[in-house]
This record gives structure tokens, sequence and C-alpha cells, in this order.
């Protein structure tokens, strides 16, 4: 990936030296419950109103010579995403909101509550901010087998791909869902939800690759970093046996389909997975 000497965003926000300390009620227990409901696209808030922040301190982080190339990087991927976005927009007549990029160390504070490195990367629509702890690069080529730095890029453009979804509205349709619907039943639109971010960050492929920021074989570790995060994939891995019904994410096979038919098409008209009986 051609990053390097590219324009760097303004919208990168560095708490690795702030963690949250301590917290008073909901325990480790209603953590875990929170960040469920969050990475689901739900509204923690109500979940909340027993847990909050005791005060913030210093952490002991300090910045290697790696993850300042790290965060230079992620620096210029979000740039990228916002030209993208933009233009996309325009082409609509609408506007394009810039979403923050967070930087944490161990854990943060968002809109969504406390989460840990533990949850991965994620999307707080009740911020507009996409968090992210640079060490789940380590965990992304070292776990999930997929190196490379559009691998990288590829998470960072899904995250956006639901910033799209807040600002269009396919968010909150979706969670309005929530109490209509038995969790097996909505499992199936989260599963949308998911891969028609995977589709936007697809879209974003498409247009970086005719700014001449791909190189040879940058596609293939996308379509390789999608793969390795599918439910079916993790579930084999973790348990041994795959739970179809509590998919939240999408297979391997439906997440690489739609990044790629992102990446083919460039038409955000074509991502209607809401909408598509063959996902």
């Amino acid at each position: 990936m051609r990053w390097k000497g590219r324009r760097e965003s303004s919208n990168v926000e560095d708490r690795r030296r702030i963690s949250p300390k301590g917290m008073v009620g909901g325990g480790i227990g209603g953590i875990v419950i929170i960040i469920v409901v969050m990475l689901l696209g739900g509204d923690p808030t109500s979940l909340l109103q027993n847990v909050q922040l005791d005060d913030q301190s210093n952490s002991s982080y300090t910045e290697t010579a790696e993850d300042k190339e790290l965060t230079q990087f992620v620096s210029v991927v979000l740039a990228e995403t916002e030209d993208v976005w933009h233009q996309i927009f325009n082409n609509e007549n609408a506007t394009y909101r810039e979403p923050k990029l967070v930087l944490f160390n161990g854990t943060v504070e968002s809109a969504c509550g406390i989460a840990g490195s533990a949850t991965g990367p994620f999307y707080c629509p009740g911020d507009e901010k996409l968090y992210i702890d640079l060490s789940f690069y380590d965990e992304l080529q070292n776990r999930f087998k997929a190196p490379g730095d559009f691998a990288m890029a590829y998470v960072i453009a899904h995250e956006v791909g639901h910033h799209i979804q807040n600002l269009t509205g396919i968010m909150d349709q979706v969670n309005s869902l929530r109490s209509k619907l038995s969790e097996k039943e909505f499992n199936k639109y989260s599963v949308r939800l998911e891969l028609q971010a995977d589709f936007y960050a697809g879209v974003w492929a498409h247009y970086s690759e005719r700014s001449d920021l791909l190189e040879e074989g940058d596609l293939e570790e996308a379509l390789n970093a999608a793969s390795a995060v599918g439910d079916d994939r993790i579930q084999k891995s973790m348990q041994g046996y795959i739970v179809p019904d509590s998919f939240t994410h999408g297979t391997s096979e439906q997440r690489k389909k739609w990044f790629y038919k992102g990446f083919t098409t460039g038409d955000i008209n074509q991502g209607d997975t809401f909408n598509t009986a063959n996902l």
C-alpha cells in the first residue's frame, strides 16, 4: 500500500496515555454485557446507569517507533476514507460528516460505554467515533493470520462503513428492530449490517485503487482479513464447532463476497444487503 507521504487526517484523537482507572458499580460482567450490546449496534445507555468512571489517570504507555509508524498509517488511511466519502456524498448531493478515530491503550471510555482491547476495533454511533487499540494489528497478523498493511486498512474502512450506516439512518432502522425480534432473528439483521459495512469498505478500496493507493497483493490482503474474521472461522477455531444462529457478522465467504462486490462495483447503490435473498 502506497501510504507514506500522503495526507494525515486531523481527526485522530490519541488517548493512549489516558485510561479509565476505576468504576463504580457494574463490574466485569456489566462491562461484558455492555460490549455485546454495543457490538451488535444496540444502545447500551440503559445498562450504563450503574456504571461510571471513578476517575482517570495517566497510563504507563510509551510510544515505540513501531507504534509511531502505525499511528501515521491509520491517520493516512482515515484521511483517504475522508476523501473518498466526501466525493461519494457530494455525488449524491449530500454532505459527509467526518468521524474521529480514537487511539487507546488497554481500556477506553466512549459514548457507548467502557471497552477494552479484547473487544477489537469498534464504532460508536453515540459519539461518531472509531476506536482502536493498535495492538489489535498484532492479533490480526498472529491470531487471525491476516498480515499486510491493506488488511489493517480494511479494518478501519469497515468501521467507517458503520459510520456511513449511521449517517444514512440504516443503523437506527436496524436498532429499532431489537425489541421486536428474538435474539436469533435479530442476529440475522446484525449480519446484514456487518456485511454492508464490508461492502462499504470495498467501495472505499475501489476508489483507493483509482487514486494509485493500492499495490500488488493489497486486494488479497483485504480479502484474507475479511475471511479471517468470519463468524464460522472464529467459532471453529475457538470452540471447535459453529452455531449459525449465533452469527452476528457473517461467514468468511459472505464477508469476502460483499467486500469484493464493493471493490468491483464502486457503487454504493449495489450494497443493499437487507433486501438480498442470497447473502
